[in-house]
């Protein structure tokens, strides 16, 4: 394998044309997985422009691009897949047929360590060291917004019924329910933001917003449109006042969810759900095959899906002593928090303790 590494922009856009083709055919060739947003050209080097050491590796066979592999790394040989911590897809994007060494990759990229929490599946010289696999719901849309809406009522007829009466009594009490899939305000975003901000501060979370670069990043990406890809922000209207609104990452066929929150003065009408299903609609009919909801155990998650995905996290390495020192720092965390999460005796307690935090840091008893 030829490889060659390069900054974000450094990237030829032959090498951009490349690397976009190769997710807008991926469908084609049995691997819808790698048309995901967060796997795109277009996030890498957002990313890029907010956060440091971010490479991209270009993978050549015979003079032409074969695969790409975006990531960020440390001054000390740690590699991390590009935008860890905040995305929801993450591998290599190639074409069809290509197979490739991890380790030899690694090499030629100067990694001690490639560490990964949301590697997409068929990445199988990655997948072999994934110490952990884990669901992420999708919404099915391909087949038109009705023949999704008679899945749910069908899967959760009490749910869906539930859900369409709240919406038309949001409509009765607080003014007509209207919705925009792509909203251009950059005020409703920062009304976004600040919601969200305010629910991981009431439910006892990290803030990613009180990250300057999630903030800047996430800026960056709602302003950035190309043929494939665009930031979209879906905003849930009662009247003229925006009460719930999502914003997430959009390719030719798949619409990852990413930062949904909602007005808390209008939670007994569950305008979360509602926007979601709005979101389903305007989706299949803008083309869009699923709606990738994340990785994450929610209960909202499990009522809108129609399937599961499986994503994987860990770490691949090679005989080096950087790469001893960083698995022995991480793999005791990361072991504790999913023995943690996937227990309900222990999940229930903890998701307890974290909102009780929460409360107190809002000022609530």
């Amino acid at each position: 394998m030829d490889i060659s590494v390069y900054r974000p922009g450094e990237l030829s856009a032959a090498d951009r044309s490349a690397w976009t083709a190769m997710q807008s055919k991926a469908h084609l060739h049995g691997s819808p997985e790698l048309a995901n947003p967060f796997l795109s050209p277009e996030f890498a080097l957002a990313v890029g422009r907010c956060r440091r050491g971010v490479r991209i590796a270009v993978v050549r066979e015979g003079g032409e691009p074969a695969a790409f592999l975006p990531y960020q790394r440390s001054a000390a040989g740690v590699g991390r897949a590009i935008g860890l911590g905040v995305s929801d897809a993450q591998g290599l994007v190639h074409r069809p047929g290509f197979a490739f060494e991890a380790r030899e990759l690694l090499r030629a990229c100067g990694l001690a360590v490639f560490e990964f929490d949301h590697l997409i599946e068929g990445q199988r010289p990655f997948e072999a060291e994934a110490s952990g696999t884990f669901p992420s719901p999708v919404m099915d849309v391909d087949q038109g917004y009705e023949t999704y809406l008679a899945h749910l009522r069908e899967r959760s007829p009490k749910f869906t019924r539930t859900t369409l009466a709240k919406e038309r009594k949001l409509g009765r009490d607080a003014g007509e329910v209207r919705y925009v899939h792509d909203e251009r305000d950059p005020a409703a975003l920062n009304a976004l933001m600040d919601w969200k901000s305010a629910q991981y501060r009431r439910t006892g979370r990290s803030d990613r917003f009180a990250h300057e670069w999630i903030t800047r990043l996430v800026q960056q990406l709602f302003h950035t449109r190309s043929e494939p890809f665009a930031g979209i922000l879906s905003v849930l209207y009662a009247g003229d006042k925006p009460i719930a609104a999502h914003f997430g990452l959009r390719t030719e066929r798949v619409l990852a969810c990413w930062f949904p929150a909602y007005d808390t003065a209008y939670s007994k009408y569950s305008p979360g759900l509602v926007l979601h299903l709005r979101m389903a609609e305007a989706a299949a009919a803008d083309g869009i095959a699923y709606l990738d909801l994340g990785r994450g155990q929610k209960e909202y998650k499990d009522s809108l899906k129609t399937r599961e995905l499986k994503v994987s996290e860990g770490w691949v390495t090679r005989r080096h002593p950087v790469a001893v020192g960083h698995r022995a720092r991480r793999a005791p965390v990361r072991a504790l928090r999913n023995v943690v999460v996937s227990r309900p005796e222990l999940f229930e307690p903890a998701d307890k303790l974290l909102k009780r935090v929460g409360r107190i840091r809002s000022g609530r008893t």
